[in-house]
């Protein structure tokens, strides 16, 4: 490490390859542009156009809109918390409704209180949903005398929610709760990846339903909102952290792709399409399929975990209505069950759902539907136009919807959530452990322990103090 002009040491060179709000987060915390301690000159390279990955905001026909997440859990710190630190704590929001339905055996049906990811802790209130059959709810119930099983290390969570409670739960309850978030199949996700609450109570055995009682129970009264939004769209986030992070002297290279990565005898080479530029550490925060191409050379035997990590991918079909011209839709939206056969697999009634949504157009109804899942892509190549009829056949079939969008908008998202299938998780220490052999390089993002906002964030947050813990070992920064 050389020193600046004053003799004193100049801080090590860090480069973030992945503009993501993982990448983001791992900058902000180096850079201190999250209010942590300066530790580091960073300098950030993102393919794209603009920063933020998966968080996009956009507009439809002059409406703010989310084109991509649209809130993030809050009852996990770590994304208020940066949200927070980047000026955004004002612009925070909880959803006005959390009301939701599941469009299953032929209407509208509650969602159920009481189910931890669909896991009934109340069955009266499941019953009085009528998400499930009568035959269903008498299959659920053995459960509180079924005898203990054995549960291995991981297992599939389809199929041990399955085996406890029958499938008809698996089919209406777990697999569209599990799709919304994954984009994948609960006979595929791991327990112990998707589901960790589960697992110890899996592994003690005994009635499933009575140890979510039992979690329920012990759960201190929290009257803080489950998730946040921001007013204007969660869009916002990276944007910001972008913004605080370019004020702490962060370099911002947008439309910037890291083609080859090498180790060298002072640290690290990164080329892209217009140079070849040195660090003493690199934090990639790319998907799983990029981070295997970068590390091809460098970590065969990683590279060839990451490439083994799938993904899937789904559409956001976003549609504007004359608020006049519509019935009263009730609630946040609904979920749609695998099973039903429908065309799309979820609708977020946007105007209901985000106060700000409502004040920015008044005279307008926002909502959107998603589209497509793990292995059945499919329809994602279909044409905007018939993404957007497709969708307008199942609103009005579920919600009795007539009226005709005056705009609309078709987001794909290919490759857009990795999976976590059984085994996940070892296989994400097996990188961990194969990439540890490459003093200061890092991962993070939505492939390792989390999709979500805040455990992205969390994940680039630990890739910046793994990097900063590799370089003052080798005495490249100050302890």
């Amino acid at each position: 490490m050389h020193s600046s002009a004053d003799g004193t040491p100049a801080r090590p060179r860090v480069i973030v390859i992945g503009g993501g709000i993982a990448g983001l987060a791992a900058a902000a915390r180096l850079s201190g542009a999250d209010g942590s301690t300066p530790s580091a000159t960073v300098v950030l390279l993102e393919a794209g156009d603009r920063p933020g990955g998966k968080l996009r905001s956009g507009e439809l026909a002059g409406i703010p809109v989310d084109l991509g997440a649209e809130s993030m859990l809050a009852r996990r710190p770590e994304a208020v918390a940066l949200a927070r630190a980047v000026g955004l704590g004002e612009a925070l929001q909880p959803p006005a409704t959390a009301r939701a339905a599941i469009w299953t055996r032929g209407e509208l049906r509650p969602m159920p209180t009481g189910h931890l990811m669909g896991v009934p802790g109340d069955l009266d209130a499941l019953a009085a949903s009528g998400v499930v059959s009568a035959q269903g709810m008498a299959r659920i119930a053995e459960d509180l005398t079924r005898p203990p099983a054995e549960v291995a290390d991981d297992v599939a969570v389809g199929a041990y929610i399955g085996e406890r409670l029958g499938r008809e739960v698996v089919e209406r309850l777990v697999e569209p709760l599990l799709g919304g978030v994954y984009a994948g199949h609960a006979d595929q996700l791991s327990l112990r990846a998707a589901v960790p609450q589960l697992l110890p109570l899996a592994r003690r055995g005994g009635s499933l339903i009575e140890g979510v009682r039992a979690l329920q129970a012990a759960a201190p009264a929290n009257p803080a909102p489950v998730f946040q939004g921001i007013d204007g769209g969660i869009g916002r986030l990276p944007l910001a952290v972008a913004e605080a992070c370019r004020a702490a002297g962060v370099e911002l290279r947008m439309g910037t792709e890291a083609r080859a990565l090498r180790r060298t005898a002072e640290g690290w080479s990164v080329r892209t399409d217009t140079a070849e530029l040195t660090a003493d550490a690199v934090v990639l925060a790319v998907p799983a399929p990029v981070a295997a191409r970068l590390l091809a050379a460098e970590a065969p035997a990683a590279a060839a975990e990451l490439a083994a990590v799938e993904y899937a991918g789904m559409a956001l079909v976003t549609l504007a209505f004359q608020r006049s011209e519509l019935g009263r839709l009730e609630g946040s939206g609904f979920l749609v069950p695998p099973v039903d056969g429908r065309a799309i697999k979820a609708s977020t009634f946007s105007s209901n759902k985000w106060r700000w949504l409502a004040e920015a157009a008044p005279d307008s109804f926002v909502l959107r539907t998603s589209v497509g899942r793990h292995q059945e892509e499919q329809d994602l190549d279909l044409d905007d136009a018939e993404l957007v009829a497709r969708s307008l056949r199942d609103l009005g079939a579920a919600a009795g919807l007539a009226a005709v969008p005056y705009a609309s908008t078709v987001t794909r998202w290919r490759g857009g959530l990795p999976q976590y299938p059984v085994g996940h998780l070892d296989r994400v220490a097996r990188i961990e452990k194969l990439t540890a052999e490459l003093p200061g390089l890092a991962l993070c993002g939505a492939a390792y322990q989390g999709v979500g906002i805040p455990a992205c964030v969390a994940s680039g947050w630990k890739a910046a103090d793994l990097v900063r813990g590799a370089l003052t070992a080798e005495g490249r920064m100050s302890a």
